[in-house]
């Protein structure tokens, strides 16, 4: 999810369609249980909080003697009027405000019993009256058994070849092993809650499930669920069962893996990340020998790899991978998957049947975007030539061999804010091993959904020694590159900072992988339960500034396109999308005054960008006042918040949202020619490229790549998804309109666009998007300007001399070191006279003046008068010397 996440309106908007993503339909159970699965998500009513063994909260009650009433040994635990002490209060700010109670010290000793059954608050009230309540027990499962088991290994461990199968349940009654249809006791250790039982030899390979009794808050009973392994390295097809799986194993090394050279490491600063889906890139690629799978990117002579392999030698140097971890929306057997049973290629292209029939499918299709979590740290078995076994471990390995002999670092997008589902539901495996404990809980009882499922509590110890151990089992034995964290802002600061150290101290002596050299970086939103640090310092964007941990920038992004992806009216433009130089018929515009000023006001958000969004950096705004980065408006929040180069990741499309041709198609005046629109194109995707710190960009957004003007496409399948390498077949313009569920409301827009010929550009326009593009990578990539360290380099080399009361509306000029850079997004050639530079030898930049740009070629400059003179809707780079 990629998107400014700051007012409640905006919030309710973003929650809305991310809700669909949660609500799609699921395949065939992954598990079983002997309780019926309920549909309320968390133990309803559960307004106590046992935060530690000491200290219950309690919303609602009065400040009055009440009690813990356990049935497990139907015993009771007394508790008196009491206050939170300062490091309780630093744990749980959230919950300072509600009575507190002490435990009484005679009754500590019932806890460990009392966790393991149901339990209630209860409380004799002043009028008379009992009140009970559930109880919220993380905390104390922290307390007692946090500490002792967040170092110990999870989940199948070898040992000389033998299996040793290891599960944190401290509520458990019992706890068995099904393995391969039979049943094996299992071994509780009191001091951690982790079940364990050893195994031979013969056990490798074997399918296996936990069998896990213990009380369910949302059912209201003691249950046994058949669950599998939340730390599983391998499953059986459709995720029915985990396998006991030493990914050690030779025989899952394909050949030369632990040989395996990668692409010297890129610095996070300096990164320009291609971010792509595993289907979508391949699909439809007719000269691909594994369409949709992950050895598709071992194909060196198919299209896409051809594409992605030029991409690498012109300056991109990560490949960001959409979820690839099992996910819960997929069939993942070619026999179960359904498809579009139209002929989706014979409707207009302003149809609305292609959505339609697309949409009947999609609850059974091949396709999902992924952002479903099942089993985290096992590759998805769909995108696999076989989903049974341990082929995906081998084909994932492959791909990265893939990538790397490509020239390019793997970067995996994963997402541990949230569950596919929780409580009983079959698809929920972290709750019905531990019920309320993985799931953050409102403080009604409720499971959050402010992530559009069923939210995670990375804050609670072992939520949070999950995502530790799975990232580094994805460094380590499968060598990723590099991590996008969806939803950061969910997780603690904390918990990121200890990826990040984890990571660090793998070496390639003892681990085969330069910890050091993994890239991380993440969507720092601030919204939803835990916004403005109301439970713990969040990972969001200005707490993240400094750590060298980048989180996404919107700012640089919204200037760009115009308005904001949540806009009504998708017409509003920005300063790539004709904003007062080249307006379009939208009223939401505003007057020619109005929307100067806001092109103005866009320039400044632009430049901001441009100097990796820094907070601390100054210059000379549009009005003419001295302001840093930080003092510049963006919705109210600072637009700069960077510490240093690095912090900030800049983009002008992701796989959220409309694409950016799409954007453009939207906001362009509709009359605007394919030449015109891949220029304008190019200026967006220069925003981003041509920033200090990382930026990123969609696959095929140098392609002119358009999803028919899906701004959710998630669940869209192939035909509104699919990248097009080839330009005769289009760009996916006009393949429809949008499904309904989130495009409905800009149908009246999308139709016309869609119905005009015009906007489906030919091979000219496609071919000389991304010729232009890669002209720029080359020039980043070269150029050790745009890889400055520090805001006091990027201080002293970078500055905006035209910037002020008389800067001209569309156009902006940087000077970087040796370099000038102007941003032309007028209509008109504009000149751009910076009178210090007068006298100075200044020429186009070598690549663009021999470049594939032609237009972009004949930009020229006056040495008498320090004149840059650049075609319209162009950006051109100079050179000094």
């Amino acid at each position: 999810m990629n998107g400014p996440l700051r007012n409640g309106p905006l919030r309710r908007t973003v929650a809305a369609v991310a809700m669909v993503l949660c609500a799609a339909a699921l395949p065939a159970a992954s598990s079983a249980s002997s309780a019926t699965a309920a549909p309320t998500p968390g133990p309803a009513d559960a307004r106590a909080q046992w935060i530690d063994r000491d200290t219950v909260i309690w919303k609602g009650a009065e400040r009055t003697a009440a009690q813990l009433e356990s049935g497990t040994h139907g015993k009771r635990i007394r508790l008196t009027p009491g206050t939170l002490s300062p490091s309780e209060r630093l744990a749980h700010p959230h919950l300072t405000g509600y009575p507190a109670f002490t435990v009484d010290p005679r009754d500590r000793g019932l806890a460990r019993t009392a966790l393991r059954g149901k339990l209630l608050a209860t409380q004799r009230r002043a009028d008379g009256q009992r009140a009970t309540t559930g109880v919220q027990i993380p905390g104390v499962l922290d307390d007692l058994y946090g500490a002792r088991a967040q170092h110990a290994a999870l989940g199948p461990v070898f040992h000389h070849g033998r299996p040793t199968l290891s599960v944190w349940a401290p509520t458990a009654r019992t706890v068995a092993l099904e393995l391969d249809g039979r049943t094996v006791p299992m071994r509780r250790e009191d001091a951690t809650g982790i079940w364990r039982v050893q195994g031979t030899r013969d056990w490798a390979g074997k399918p296996y499930r936990y069998l896990v009794t213990v009380w369910a808050p949302t059912v209201g009973k003691t249950v046994t669920n058949k669950v599998t392994d939340p730390y599983s390295t391998a499953l059986t097809a459709d995720s029915t069962r985990s396998l006991v799986t030493d990914l050690d194993d030779p025989k899952l090394a394909p050949a030369g893996w632990s040989r395996l050279t990668k692409p010297a490491a890129v610095p996070l600063r300096r990164a320009r990340i291609q971010e792509l889906q595993i289907r979508d890139f391949s699909v439809e690629d007719r000269t691909s020998r594994h369409p949709g799978q992950y050895l598709a990117l071992t194909d060196r002579r198919s299209d896409g790899m051809r594409h992605l392999a030029s991409l690498a030698r012109s300056g991109t140097s990560y490949v960001h991978l959409l979820p690839a971890f099992d996910f819960a929306t997929t069939p993942e057997r070619r026999a179960d998957q359904e498809r579009p049973g139209c002929e989706l290629a014979s409707y207009a292209p302003d149809s609305d049947s292609q959505q339609d029939c697309v949409g009947k499918s999609a609850a059974h299709d091949a396709y999902n975007w992924g952002y479903d979590p099942l089993h985290y740290t096992v590759p998805e078995g769909s995108y696999a030539s076989d989903p049974e076994g341990a082929a995906r471990t081998v084909e994932f390995r492959r791909m990265v061999q893939g990538l790397n002999g490509a020239g390019l670092r793997t970067v995996m997008d994963v997402v541990y804010n949230h569950t596919a589902a929780s409580g009983q539901d079959p698809h929920s495996v972290l709750d019905r091993i531990v019920p309320g404990y993985y799931q953050r809980l409102l403080d009604d009882g409720g499971v959050a959904t402010s992530t559009c499922c069923s939210g995670t509590a990375p804050e609670h110890t072992m939520m949070g020694k999950l995502v530790v151990d799975s990232v580094v089992t994805w460094a380590k034995e499968y060598k990723v590159d590099g991590f996008r964290f969806d939803l950061m802002g969910h997780h603690p600061k904390a918990n990121i900072l200890a990826v990040r150290k984890a990571l660090d101290a793998l070496t390639p002596r003892k681990d085969g992988v330069d910890g050091k050299a993994v890239v991380l970086y993440g969507e720092g939103w601030n919204f939803g339960e835990a916004a403005n640090d109301a439970r713990f310092v969040q990972a969001t964007q200005r707490n993240m500034a400094g750590t060298g941990i980048a989180t996404f920038s919107d700012r640089a992004r919204d200037a760009v396109r115009g308005g904001s992806p949540f806009d009504a009216d998708p017409g509003i433009q920005g300063f790539a999308s004709g904003l007062y130089t080249d307006p379009n018929s939208s009223k939401e515009n505003g007057s020619p005054a109005e929307q100067r000023a806001r092109l103005l006001h866009y320039q400044d958000l632009i430049k901001v960008g441009l100097t990796g969004n820094l907070a601390d950096y100054a210059f000379t705004d549009t009005t003419g006042h001295r302001v840093k980065g930080s003092g510049v408006d963006y919705n109210g929040a600072p637009a700069g918040y960077a510490a240093a180069p690095g912090d900030a990741l800049a983009y002008a499309d992701a796989h959220d949202n409309e694409t950016l041709y799409d954007t453009l198609a939207y906001k362009l005046p509709q009359h605007t020619g394919a030449a015109d629109r891949s220029r304008m194109q190019v200026l967006a995707l220069a925003t981003a490229a041509l920033s200090q710190g990382p930026a990123l960009s969609q696959a095929g957004s140098d392609l002119l790549r358009s999803k028919s003007l899906d701004r959710n496409s998630f669940d869209s399948g192939d035909w509104f998804n699919a990248l097009h390498w080839k330009c005769a077949d289009g760009n996916g313009f006009g393949r429809g309109l949008p499904p309904a569920a989130d495009n409905k409301d800009k149908w009246p827009y999308a139709k016309p666009l869609l119905a005009d010929p015009a906007l489906r550009p030919g091979c000219a326009a496609i071919s000389d998007t991304s010729a232009a593009y890669r002209d720029l990578l080359r020039i980043h990539e070269t150029e050790p300007a745009f890889g400055l360290t520090t805001t006091a380099a990027v201080q002293k080399a970078l500055s905006f001399p035209l910037s002020g009361k008389a800067e001209t509306p569309g156009v902006l000029t940087m000077r970087l070191g040796d370099l000038v850079v102007v941003f032309n997004a007028t209509p008109h050639r504009q000149d751009q006279t910076v009178r210090d530079l007068a006298g100075e030898r200044y020429a186009l930049h070598p690549v663009q003046a021999h470049g594939a740009d032609r237009t972009a070629a004949t930009a020229s400059y006056a040495r008498s008068s320090g004149t840059f003179t650049v075609p319209a809707r162009t950006v051109a780079v100079y050179r000094h010397g």
